[in-house]
Formats: C-alpha cells, structure tokens, sequence
C-alpha cells in the first residue's frame, strides 16, 4: 500500500489553500501494478522532468483528484518547471470550465495560479493565462491588481504582451476614468498609438482631451500615423472635430489652429476656411463667420477653394434667411423684424450677383498676367465707365509682357478704343502713345498698336495724321537691330516690321504719290522684308500706271530674292503679264524668261510652267519647238502627273502633225510610264494603228504589251486582244495568243513577287500577312502556302484548254542543239527588223512567214536524247529580252516580225 509521505510539510509552510487529506488514499491493486514502474522511476530520478511528464502522461485518464495529486508532488519536487506549471494550470482551468463562477473550485485554482508566480513571475503566458480566467470570472478589481502586477514583475520588454489584453479588458466595461488612466500608462510605453486613444475619447464623448491629443498629434513632426493617415487628413480631423463641437473643446484656440492649418496646407484652404467659419456659427457668432467666408473668398487662389467657400456662404445665408423667416412665422412680424429680413435678403442676392466678379478675381490672383481673363473682368463692369477705366489703369499696370499669357497689347488698344468709343480721342491718343513705349516680347505686338493707331486716325478721317503715324514708326531708329534679335527692345527692331510696312504701302497708294509708293516698295525690297505677294503688288502698282518695265524689273528684283518653291507665284505672273504683253515681238526674251524660270525648277511646278512654255511656241513661234517643250515635259513633271502630260503632248502632236507623228510619243509614253499606265497607252496606240489600218503594227503592240499583263490580273486586256483577233486575225494568229498567254502565266506564276500579287489581288478583302490567305494553317510558312496557291492556279490553267472547231492541237517536244537553233532563230530575227517609222515590207504582211523555219527546225530536234526541264529562248521582240530565270526589262519597242518562242519539253 502507498502513502502519501508530509514529512516536512506543516500546515504553516504549504501554499496558500493548499491542503491534503490526511487519510492516505488507498488504490486499488490494478491500479498499484500499473503505477509501479512510473512510481520507482521517480524515486530513482525525483528531479527528472521527463519522468513526471510521462508519469502524467500515463495518469490522464486518471481521477482528477490523483492527477491533481501527481502534479502536486512533481512541482514539490521541481518548483521552477515552467513545463510543469503550465501544464498544471491548464488542467485545473480545463477542470472548472463549466462551472459556475461563484463555485468554490474556482478560487482554488485562482490559488494555485498565486502559488505558480511566486516562482513563475517572469513568464507573461503566465500572467496572461492567469488575468484571462480572471477576466472571465469578472473580477474586475482583482483582474485590474493582477495586470498591475504582471506590468510591475515582468521586464519592459515583455509589456507590449500585457498591454492589449489589459485594454481589452478596461474597453469591456463602463469605467471611462479608469480606462483613460490606463491609457495615459500605455501612451508612455507606445506614443505611436495615440489614435487608438483618440477614437477611445470620442466613443466616451470626452471631446475636449482628444482634441489635445490630436493637436499633439498634428505638431509632432515625426509621428506616422499607424492607420495609413497623412498628416493634412489628422489635421483635417482636428479642424472637423473642433469646429463641430465648439460647446464641448475649450482648451485650444480654435482661430489660430485653422489659420496655421491655412499657412501649411495651401492647396486645401477651401475646407479649412470652411472649418473656421463653421466653427463660428456653432458658436453662435454669425457676424464672425461672415467675416470668415468674405476673408476666404476674397483670398483663395483656386477656383475649387473658391467653390467650396461660396457654396458654403451661399446656404450659410440661405440658411440664415429661413430661420428668420422661421421666427418671424412664429412670433409675429414687427417692423425691425422687416427690416432685418430685407436686409438678409438683399445681402444674399448682392452675393449671388457678385459671383462672376469674384471669380475673375480668383483667376487673377492665380494669375496676374492672364490677358483674357482681364478683358473679361473689362465685361462683367459693362456699363460702369469708372470702373472699367480703373480695370483698364490696374491690367496694364499689373500685365509684364514678358510673362503674359495672350497679346499683352490688346489691353492697351481696347483701352484706347474705349476712350475712342466715348469721343475722347485726345485721351486714345495718350493711351496710343503710351502703349508704343511698352516693352513687347515680341515686334508683332508694337507693330499691332502702331496699325491700330494709325487705323484710329483713318477712322476719324485724319489720313494725313495716319501717313504721319506709320511713317514714325517705320522710321530707322538710331541703333539698328536684326528682327530677330531678342536682346534688344522692339522700339529698334520693329523698323523691318512687315505689317506696318504693308499698311504704309496700301496708305501711300490710296493717298500718296506715285513716287511716295515707289519709293515705300522700293525700301521694303532694300530692307528684304517682302513677300511674293509685296513684289506682285508692286509689279501690278507700277503696271497699273504704265510702268510695265519698272514692273518687270520688280519681277526680276523679287526672283533674286526668293527661291524655289516661294518664287513660283512670282514666275507665274511674270510670265503669264509679260507674254499678254508683248506675244510673239519679244519672243527670244520670252524664251529665256522660260528657260530661266525653268532652270532649278522643282517637278512639282514645273507643269504650270511648260505649259505656258509651249502655249508660247504654238501661238507665236514654231510648232517643233512646242513639240521639244511638251517632250521636255514629260521628263520634268512629277511621275504622277507624267500620264497627262503624255496625253496633252499626243493631243497637241495630233492636232498639229497628224496621227502619224504620234506613234514616237507613244513609243517614249510606253517606256516611261508605269504599268498601269503603260497598258492604257498600249491599247489606245494599239486602237490608233488599227485605225489606220496598220494590222500588223496593232498586233505587235499588244504582243509587246502582253508582257506586262498577268491573265489572272488583268484578264480585259486579252479580251480585248482576242476581240482583236477574232476581227483581223487567223487561226495562226489566235493559237499564238493562245501561246503567249500561257508563256505569260507561266512566267508570272515562277516568280514569287508576281505570285504574291495575284494571290492579294484574288483575295482583295484579306489584310494582314498571307497567312491571313489559309485559316486555320497559321503554323505553316507563307512561302510554302504561296507556293501551294500556285501550283493550284497552274492546275487550273491546265485546266481551262480553250478548245477552236478545228481542234487546235499543241504538242510538247523534247529539244537540243539549242545553239543551231537560237542562230538561226537570230539571224532571221535580225533580217526582218525594220525602223519603228518605216512602212512594213512585203514579208511583214505575212505574220508567220519566219516562223516557218523555226518549226522546220522543230521537227528536226524532235529526235533529241538529251531531255530540257524548261527552255525559253532569248529571242528579242520590241528589244524586250526573256530569259529563264529573270525579271523581263523593256526599252523603246521597234518593230519585228520574229517573235520571241517558248518551247517546254516536259513530258
């Protein structure tokens, strides 16, 4: 049998309610057996931690009288065991839970949780564990005693463990004093928490100290706001609860904390004058608040504060208005209460009235130097002469013209126009004079205000006091400068002003002499200061009153000052007055204006140019030379203009030679011109030979033309050359179109850049890369799907066999001895070449007549061994040469009867 062993443990040493039974507790025998081992063990081993924990480990299931018991006994034995303490407190607060709080188990183990911290003082689990249960039994005191405690025994450092549960607990209960106390003990340890305590102060209406503690917050520079607040958003908070509460903050100056707010957040003074005046009208002082608002509106420098503050005045008034009127409806109307109500009333619709005013005050205040926004301050005074004087005086004062945003000088000339407007014409021209002395950033300011004095003067009828005006201010000064020359005044630079020289002109036509305008021109031409259109003035001036030398040498004098492209409307008058002028009796001088004109001439202007070039030579001179002038054209023009050139050239050859003549413009339009336009000039030569007759001439034109002509692209031109046929041709003739139409296709399709542009001329609606060309097959490559295109479009050219009545029938051979052959071919070729203009031979009006060797030798090489993949041979037709693998190039056609052959010997 076991016993529990007291030696050395009296009543007066054991714990506070510690306490044993003294009957030694009798287990039973099973139970004896299995404790036996864990029993032995400790008594070998009686200060081993692991030997107590697996003992009660083992002992779990046990009585919790007996675990108790054990637990009791190992931390006798090892009292400094955080382990054992901890584990034990946890199972007689696991034991209690439950039960109800007044039961007597409860404060044995409050008890025991004493006896843990004589030794485990310094364990915060501990005393956190310890004032938890506290908390939930709601001792209050108690609980607040022990948090004191834990914060007096354990280290500074392990506070901040302590202090979250403590004011958890002090926020759970209605005690505001105690809580603000304890707050005030943990602000010392973490200032970084003061809004926490703020929001505290609010919740228990204690406005007063949290307004303080904001304000603290506010001025500590180095405080960071844990909530993620800026500094403006803290102050923000302080202007709204001091302003809001002013029966219940009386320790801060409310006035000086807004106007320092004013001084250091100057982008949001709109709320915190706002603030200010809101502040005051809770207290009851509305004059003091309407002295806030009219302060801020007339101080704010933005037009949102602006708002703000007016829309805030706006319905503080309003308000102000219907509470009087509230009263009034209560108490009766009395007379002073009349008045006041008018009063009030009036006062609100002056301010409304008074809004655009003061606006254009904000946006002048922001910027002093906005000329626009002066002259609509000038607007909103309409009808108030003084006071529009007063803006005029105070914008020209106030406006520096090297910092103005607009004309600076319009403000003077407004301002003169409006004593001008009043018949005050003296004072305008104070006014004018005044402004000439201004210092402009720019010269086209003061030459602004010196037109529009000297307009002034033209308006009043005083031309002669106008001519005296401009003159002045065209006047050399005695220190010349350059126009652009930005460190001198404009008083020395606006001399070489344009504008004013132009209206000195236009006065000196109308009112002066002759000799008065020549000479104002003449000095604008030594300044160099004229423009195209001065010199045409001046040249129509002088024409106008029979100079038309002089008019011509102002012609010459601008062409020296100008170049191309400015000279080009100086060139076209002159050319165009001097051949009105004297046609055909000065032709050599005429043809070397044109030739002047046109040497450096661009492409661009060259057309006009030409024109009246060969206009000259047709009406007054020789039709070959207006011939050289329209071929000189058509090289000289831009490409694009080239087509109608050649058309006008053609036209004019026709008309004056004959039809024939144009067969060499033709020849030359061809070679030059694009492709598109090429094939145009082809047909209608083409149409033209047919005309006249000249079948064989027709025929080797649309052969030539062929070459340039992809069946699938543009599938009307051997229409057309079918049509042709059919009406002049044979059968000879017909399966040679045949031929050469397949040659044609089968040229294109070998090569990639041809292949390309059928395919995106088949599919004009596709965009993007060919890949766009086969949906769906986006991973293969484009060449490949090019190539897979046209191996379809050649299946379907071999389809489309056109078949005549007589079965025309094509047979392919295998071919060698290719030198005897293209030999022979070349000597026939070189028999039968004739001049583009000389009249076909007897053999040419046969059209195959050479061609009948060439199929001799055809049957000859049938029996060839050695096989030709392709063969094209290099016959030259309109000196156009094909080779096999290469691009065809073209050069001014001639005429030949031997056409270029293709034969295939495959398969």
């Amino acid at each position: 049998m076991w016993s529990v062993s007291t030696s050395g443990l009296d009543r007066n040493s054991m714990p506070y309610g510690f306490s044993i039974f003294a009957a030694p507790i009798v287990p039973n025998r099973a139970e004896e057996d299995d404790d036996l081992p864990y029993e032995e063990e400790i008594i070998r081993n009686p200060y081993s931690v692991k030997c107590w924990m697996r003992y009660i480990e083992f002992k779990q299931n046990a009585p919790k009288s007996s675990l108790n018991m054990i637990y009791e006994r190992a931390i006798k034995e090892l009292p400094g065991s955080y382990k054992l303490w901890y584990n034990y407190l946890r199972q007689r607060r696991k034991q209690v839970k439950g039960k109800s709080v007044i039961d007597l188990a409860f404060e044995e183990v409050n008890n025991c949780h004493e006896r843990a911290l004589v030794f485990m003082h310094k364990m915060p689990r501990i005393w956190l564990d310890y004032c938890q249960f506290l908390m939930d039994q709601s001792k209050i005191t108690r609980t607040r005693r022990t948090f004191d405690r834990a914060l007096r025994a354990l280290p500074i450092t392990q506070h901040r463990r302590i202090w979250p549960v403590y004011l958890k607990f002090v926020r759970k209960y209605p005690l505001p004093e105690t809580a603000v106390r304890v707050y005030r003990r943990y602000l010392k340890l973490c200032p970084e928490n003061a809004e926490e305590y703020i929001e505290y102060l609010k919740s228990i209406d204690r406005l007063n100290e949290a307004a303080i503690r904001l304000a603290a917050v506010v001025n500590e520079e180095t405080f960071v706001s844990k909530e993620g607040k800026s500094n403006y958003q803290l102050w923000h908070e302080l202007c709204d609860l001091i302003s809001q509460n002013p029966d219940k903050v009386n320790s801060l100056n409310v006035g000086a904390i807004i106007r320092g707010g004013l001084t250091r957040f100057t982008d949001q003074l709109g709320k915190l004058w706002c603030s200010m005046a809101d502040y005051y009208i809770r207290s009851g002082h509305f004059e003091k608040a309407r002295d806030v608002y009219e302060e801020a509106i007339q101080t704010v420098v933005t037009v949102r504060d602006f708002t703000q503050v007016f829309d805030s005045y706006a319905q503080f008034e309003e308000s102000m208005i219907a509470a009087k009127m509230e009263t009034t409806s209560e108490l009766g109307q009395t007379e002073d209460e009349d008045i006041d109500l008018e009063l009030r009333l009036a006062r609100f619709e002056q301010l409304i009235t008074r809004r655009p005013l003061l606006l254009n005050s904000v946006l002048l205040r922001q910027n002093p130097h906005n000329v626009h926004e002066w002259h609509k301050r000038v607007k909103l005074f309409e009808g108030q002469p003084r006071e529009i004087i007063n803006t005029y005086t105070e914008a020209v004062q106030t406006v520096d013209p090297m910092k103005a945003t607009g004309k600076p000088h319009t403000l003077w000339v407004s301002f003169a126009k409006f004593y001008e407007e009043n018949e005050q014409i003296d004072d305008a021209r104070t006014i004018f004079e005044k402004a000439t002395k201004v210092n402009y950033k720019q010269v086209d300011d003061l030459a602004c205000v010196w037109c529009e004095y000297g307009e002034m003067e033209l308006r009043h009828e005083n031309y002669d006091e106008a001519l005296r005006i401009l003159r002045k201010a065209t006047a050399v000064p005695a220190r010349k400068a350059e126009y652009f020359d930005s460190t001198e005044p404009v008083q020395n630079r606006v001399y070489k002003s344009l504008k004013i020289w132009s209206m000195l002109a236009d006065l000196e036509e109308s009112l002066g002499t002759f000799k008065s305008t020549k000479a104002v021109y003449d000095r604008i031409i030594d300044l160099r200061i004229a423009t195209p259109q001065i010199i045409i003035n001046y040249a129509m001036f002088l024409e106008e009153h029979n100079y038309f030398e002089e008019s011509f040498k102002a012609y010459e004098r601008g062409i020296a000052l100008f170049r191309w492209p400015n000279v080009y409307d100086i060139w076209n008058t002159y050319l165009t007055k001097f051949t009105d002028r004297y046609g055909g009796k000065k032709l050599e001088r005429a043809r070397d204006l044109f030739e002047q004109a046109l040497d450096g001439c661009p492409p661009k202007f060259a057309k006009t140019i030409y024109l009246l070039y060969a206009k000259l030579e047709e009406e007054y001179g020789l039709a070959r030379h207006a011939m050289r002038v329209y071929e000189r054209a058509t090289q000289a023009v831009e490409p694009a203009e080239q087509y109608e050139m050649f058309n006008i050239y053609i036209k004019r050859a026709a008309e004056i030679y004959g039809v024939t003549r144009t067969r060499s413009i033709y020849q030359d339009a061809i070679t030059v011109l694009p492709d598109e336009h090429s094939r145009e000039m082809c047909l209608r030569f083409a149409d033209m030979e047919c005309k006249l007759g000249e079948i064989d001439r027709a025929r080797a034109i649309y052969s030539y033309c062929s070459q340039m002509c992809d069946p699938r692209v543009t599938p009307a031109f051997w229409q057309t050359w079918k049509e042709f046929e059919v009406r002049h041709g044979n059968e000879d003739t017909i399966r040679e179109l045949l031929r050469i139409k397949r040659s044609v296709q089968a040229t294109y399709n070998t090569q990639v850049n041809f292949m390309s542009s059928q395919m995106l001329k088949a599919f004009s609606n596709a965009t993007g890369t060919v890949s766009d060309l086969a949906p769906g097959q986006s991973g293969m490559d484009d060449m490949k799907l090019l190539e897979q295109k046209a191996h379809l479009l050649a299946a379907e050219s071999a389809r489309e066999k056109v078949t005549t009545k007589e079965k025309i029938l094509f047979v392919r051979r295998q071919l060698r001895h290719l030198p005897a052959f293209e030999t022979q071919l070349r000597s026939e070729r070189s028999e039968s070449l004739k001049s583009w203009t000389g009249a076909p031979s007897s053999g040419q009006r046969d059209n195959y007549a050479c061609a009948r060797p060439l199929r001799e030798q055809h049957k000859k090489l049938n029996d060839c061994d050695k096989p030709f993949e392709k063969l094209i041979c290099p016959v030259k037709f309109n000196n156009i040469q094909v080779q096999s693998d290469s691009t065809i190039r073209r050069s001014p056609p001639v005429y030949a009867n031997s056409y270029w052959t293709e034969v295939k010997a495959r398969g």
